[in-house]
């Protein structure tokens, strides 16, 4: 790989973190209130991230995947929230407009509705009832033929600034299919009748995100709603894995930068008295220091790999594997680097409004966020053994086969 970063994304990344610093202003305030930071994704819109990463053909800015991770990063040590939940755009428009299977048509509607609009779109493909340790998901929100479209009911959840966005993007299944992976996503305006959303995030961390579940009740839309359908909707989410889950590795990690950028801030700053040397001078503080520093690079290089291999190889079996592995280790280094900077902050770092306190909640969800840690394991495993994966048996029964 090549390591040197371009003056471009160099730029890039200063932006981001100017943004950054702006948005960690009001982080705590969000968090406290699990309000939608509308403010910062409007700053984000103006600042043209809605279409960072489209392709200059369709009127983007045309960044690769490489960029995307440098720049969320540096988002992420502002409001990890915001981050997370506005990469939810990029992470659901990308691969239809990177997919040759998608139509012109609908790529050309799509780029028109961000680029020339300014639309925010945001995406939900979690249901009820699901759990990301086992891979294979199946589809209860269902699309139903109606004269000029489609009629959807069902629910969904997990749909992250849902309230904040002109459009979701539903991943659904149409009653017509005959496949059981059959599913085709559908775009669904703010305002659309049968639509509606159950405030129910009321969680331990990223709490701005608001991450609401999405209630469909004969939902209409037109036919050209639908901007992608397959019999088998696994190959689509397999090639685009990169943007659908492997977008969100870097905001995790730009989060455990922040704490480690915070703690090092107190502990240079803490002078107990009597003592004429602060903190930062003890050396069990300087021995955890150091190896937050080499965990947080380690996790930094192999993400940057991650996406490189994106870039330039496309979703091989590699780049997969590696994508796979940058989510672990970065969730091993949340986890790992905010307890630690909790621990060193000592008992002035456990209280509400705490950038510390704050931050080790955020990164509580880094393991657990889609694919989880064993998930992950579990995939990385397959891949450096060699195994067939219709060889391996699955982690929990299924029911028994009935006889025709």
């Amino acid at each position: 790989m090549d390591f040197r970063i371009t003056q471009d994304q160099e730029r890039l990344r200063q932006r981001c973190l100017t943004l950054a610093a702006d948005f960690a202003t009001r982080s705590a305030e969000h968090d406290r209130d699990a309000s939608h930071p509308t403010e910062n994704y409007d700053r984000l819109r103006a600042e043209g991230f809605l279409s960072l990463t489209i392709d200059k053909s369709l009127g983007g800015q045309g960044f690769d995947f490489l960029s995307h991770t440098i720049a969320y990063e540096a988002l992420g040590q502002g409001c990890p929230a915001t981050a997370l939940a506005f990469n939810m755009h990029a992470s659901v428009v990308m691969p239809l407009l990177q997919s040759p299977d998608v139509t012109p048509q609908a790529k050309q509607y799509l780029a028109d509705l961000v680029v020339r609009q300014g639309k925010m779109i945001g995406g939900n493909f979690s249901e009820p009832g699901t759990t990301s340790l086992i891979g294979e998901r199946g589809l209860s929100v269902r699309a139903r033929p109606v004269e000029g479209g489609y009629s959807i009911s069902g629910r969904k959840m997990f749909a992250s600034m849902l309230e904040a966005t002109d459009y979701v993007l539903v991943l659904v299944y149409p009653e017509t299919a005959t496949s059981p992976t059959a599913g085709m996503l559908a775009l669904i305006p703010h305002g659309a009748a049968g639509r509606s959303v159950n405030a129910n995030w009321d969680t331990l961390g990223m709490r701005a995100t608001r991450s609401d579940s999405l209630v469909l009740d004969d939902c209409r839309v037109p036919d050209d709603a639908i901007l992608y359908r397959s019999d088998d909707i696994r190959s689509f989410r397999c090639a685009y894995l990169n943007w659908f889950w492997g977008s969100y590795t870097a905001v995790y990690l730009g989060l455990a930068v922040a704490a480690y950028d915070e703690i090092r801030r107190v502990v240079k700053a803490r002078q107990p008295p009597g003592y004429v040397q602060p903190l930062a001078y003890h050396p069990d503080v300087r021995r955890h220091i150091a190896t937050m520093s080499a965990t947080l690079e380690a996790a930094r290089l192999v993400t940057y790999r991650s996406a490189w291999l994106s870039d330039t190889q496309g979703p091989t079996p590699e780049t997969t594997t590696a994508l796979y592995r940058a989510k672990y280790l970065v969730g091993e280094a949340v986890s790992s680097v905010t307890r630690t900077a909790l621990t060193l902050g000592g008992a002035h770092g456990i209280f509400k409004g705490s950038r510390l306190e704050q931050l080790f909640r955020d990164g509580a969800l880094a393991e657990i966020q889609p694919p989880p840690t064993d998930f992950c394991l579990w995939n990385m495993g397959i891949h450096e053994l060699g195994l067939d994966p219709a060889d391996v048996l699955p982690p929990l029964a299924t029911p028994p086969r009935r006889e025709s």
